[in-house]
């Protein structure tokens, strides 16, 4: 590492300037042959392989003591993952969009256990406990329970709530809490048994690069760099905290006035002025959103992937609703009777022929956006593996029969890739023995809880086994997870189940939500699992370290996600049973897209606009043709220009359009700051990005217990500056 600055350089493809690399991962450029570590001193290190040994750093020989499985896996790691589980809850109710734990966890933890590493007595029976060295293994197996503890929160910004929507379970999710749990822990356990094997496939043998987790074991690595990583490990702590303070504080004073500190409704002031016309800007939610955590998506996700979603929405919010209803194709709902303010964003309809002869503009635009994002992440995929697959050779494809060679101890075996020493990997019959139990016991569990038959409860999981192929050949070559949109495939495969063997609707769609759950939650959770295995397999840590860090993590986020379920869905009853006008703080954009696929699917004739289906098949074609163009025929160092599709469908599916124009100002303000200042960008990005989101998330969290003590901004705040002169909090 860079011995005279401390900054922690970042993963580029050699050669290829800083300026370009938000771009490129978004981008998709990181191919595993290619990417190295580029230091100002210009030491290339391969992280393809294990990092060298570091003669400056002592040799960890205890990585789960006493201190390191209690006050390390289960205390720090699980705490920092509850803050980014919390937070993920909060931003995916409002929007869908989650952010990874690693990077938060491993600059946290480093923060919090580094100085109490040293406060701790080092010798007698209690430094024999408590005390002892913290280096990068044991920060590794930190993170590795905050990716675990912060994991599964998919369940519940998606097909979970799309449950109650459908009145499918109880009015109150309190009530189904043993339900809820038990659903979590059929998805979320079933992930982490069958992650060893994807190790040895995608990290062992593919090579691929985990663009994250791979930044997550060079930043670990740095700070545990003598005296330069802990200065470097204050700084980035000390930002990281104060931008998550001030979030916070800001999101909680803000909702008590949020038509002047949080949202600015421009096109409702200037009508109020005289302006009359331009309420419409208002109307089809056009106004400014002060969002902390948007403007650090925005630094996190690049140039490409921002703008691409600001285009989304103005083509989807600014042209195509328009449009419609200039042209009676889609129709509005009224909210105020003194003010011409109209709602574009019902999804609930009392009449099934009004999905397709008087749609809103939202449920017209949901098709488009989800057949775009579907179509755009197999077809990148696919055109991401090709190469992979058009090098093996054909005697990659011969079957070893041999069972005994296969079960036996690797390091006896001529074809053993792995270099972690087999005491350190996790023993095959660990997550043999573990995945048989979770079969049993999630099989067990949809049978008696969700009525669904063993042939259907096993094919949901082996489903979850297929889409964690996709998600991790995705995440690993381009750091992006697209499991939850591929899940939908479930939803149509389970679809076709259900009136092929004639159940009741009702039935059909509790099937169709169940198996998603599974499906996508299995396979989300195996996706995180294996980057942190990277991280690990990186740094040289244990895998049998890691795996029980996460497996106590797992443990921590089935009741966590559940318990934060109930308390955001106490507080905010709208985002199981929206409103007919569709307003609600939480927009759900994935429970209202798992919603209307669930019950597409189960009705007796598809409740799809003509018209919007036509336009959902042009836009995916064309689509699916830009991407197969990006790849054959367009150099690598020009697709930052070409539009991420996957960007464009969300703002289809997210009417919230401030969404996109806050992360389109955050990844302006990285851009000119890496181009103005490489070293401090270098240095702060991430940690003030981490600090924008989870301050507003916990903010959220917050938010969510005022609401329930009664004391929030709806009953304490003003309404100055929110249309029709109701609360907008």
């Amino acid at each position: 590492m860079s011995s005279n600055t401390g900054v922690i350089p970042e993963l580029r493809r050699s050669p290829t300037s800083s300026s370009d690399y938000a771009d490129e991962k978004s981008a998709g450029k990181h191919e595993p042959e290619a990417v190295v570590l580029e230091e100002e001193a210009q030491d290339i290190v391969d992280v393809t392989r294990p990092f060298p040994i570091d003669p400056n750093v002592p040799e960890e020989t205890h990585q789960l003591t006493f201190r390191r499985s209690v006050l390390s896996a289960l205390l720090v790691g699980c705490a920092l993952g509850a803050v980014v589980g919390a937070s993920n809850i909060y931003l995916g109710l409002k929007t869908g969009f989650t952010f990874g734990p690693q990077l938060f966890g491993a600059i946290f933890g480093y923060a919090i256990i580094k100085p109490l590493s040293k406060a701790l007595p080092t010798t007698g029976p209690l430094g024999w406990l408590l005390g002892g060295e913290f280096g990068p293994k044991e920060n590794c197996t930190v993170q590795s329970a905050a990716t675990a503890a912060g994991g599964i929160g998919i369940l519940f910004v998606s097909a979970v709530p799309a449950l109650y929507r459908l009145n499918l379970l109880s009015y109150l999710p309190q009530d189904d809490a043993g339900k809820l749990i038990a659903l979590t822990v059929t998805a979320g356990f079933f992930g982490v048994f069958f992650v060893i094997p994807l190790r040895k496939y995608y990290i062992v043998h593919q090579k691929l690069t985990f663009p994250t987790p791979t930044a997550t074991a060079v930043t670990i690595r740095a700070l545990h760099n003598g005296t330069t990583g802990a200065i470097t490990a204050r700084k980035k702590s000390l930002a990281l905290l104060y931008t998550f303070v001030v979030c916070f504080v800001f999101k909680v004073v803000s909702s008590y006035a949020p038509g002047v500190l949080f949202d600015w409704h421009i096109g409702w002031t200037l009508y109020r002025i005289g302006f009359t016309s331009i309420i419409a800007l208002d109307n089809y939610g056009w106004w400014i959103e002060f969002t902390p955590a948007f403007l650090g998506a925005g630094l996190l996700s690049g140039i490409n992937a921002s703008w691409s979603f600001l285009g989304g929405s103005v083509l989807a919010w600014g042209i195509i609703s328009p449009s419609l209803i200039r042209t009676g194709r889609a129709v509005g709902v009224s909210i105020s009777d003194d003010y011409p303010l109209v709602s574009y964003q019902a999804l609930n309809f009392a009449d099934l022929s009004d999905f397709v002869d008087a749609p809103s503009p939202r449920y017209w635009l949901l098709w488009p956006g989800v057949l775009m994002m579907l179509v755009y992440s197999f077809v990148d995929l696919f055109m991401s593996v090709l190469p992979t697959i058009l090098k093996l050779r054909a005697s990659s494809f011969k079957i070893n029969w041999d069972v005994r060679a296969w079960l036996q101890d690797a390091q006896d075996r001529d074809d053993d890739e792995d270099p972690t020493p087999v005491a350190d990997r996790v023993p095959m019959w660990w997550w043999v023995v573990g995945l048989a139990g979770s079969t049993i016991m999630s099989v067990a569990i949809l049978a008696t809880k969700f009525n669904m038959n063993v042939g259907s409860a096993i094919l949901s999981l082996i489903l979850g086994f297929i889409f964690s192929f996709i998600g991790v050949q995705s995440a690993g070559t381009t750091d992006v997870n697209p499991v939850s949109t591929v899940a939908k495939a479930s939803q149509l495969i389970f679809g076709g189940i259900g009136k092929g063997t004639s159940l009741a609707i009702p039935q059909a769609q509790v099937l169709n939500l169940a198996a998603g759950v599974v499906a996508a939650g299995s396979a989300a959770q195996a996706t995180d699992m294996t980057g942190d295995l990277k991280t690990g397999y990186l740094l040289r840590a244990k895998p049998r370290n890691q795996f029980i860090a996460q497996l106590i993590g797992a443990v921590v986020a089935v009741f966590l996600n559940v318990g934060l379920f109930i308390l955001f869905t106490t507080a905010s009853p709208c985002i199981l049973y929206p409103p007919k006008d569709g307003q609600c703080t939480y927009g759900a954009p994935s429970v209202s897209a798992w919603t209307a696929v669930a019950v597409a699917v189960t009705s007796p004739t598809l409740p799809i606009p003509s018209s919007s289906g036509y336009t959902a098949i042009a836009l995916s074609i064309f689509a699916a043709i830009s991407v197969v163009v990006k790849h054959l025929w367009i150099p690598k160092t020009y697709w930052k220009y070409v539009p991420n599709w996957n960007a464009v469908g969300l703002a289809f599916v997210v009417p919230q359009t401030f969404y996109s124009i806050a992360m389109a100002i955050g990844s302006i303000v990285g851009y000119v700051w890496l181009k103005r200042s490489p070293k401090s960008h270098d240095m702060y990005m991430f940690a003030i990005a981490a600090g924008l989101l989870a301050g507003e998330g916990l903010g959220g969290v917050m938010q969510a217990l005022l609401a329930v003590a009664k004391v929030d901004g709806g009953h304490y705040g003003t309404a100055i500056g929110c249309p029709g002169g109701e609360f907008c909090g």
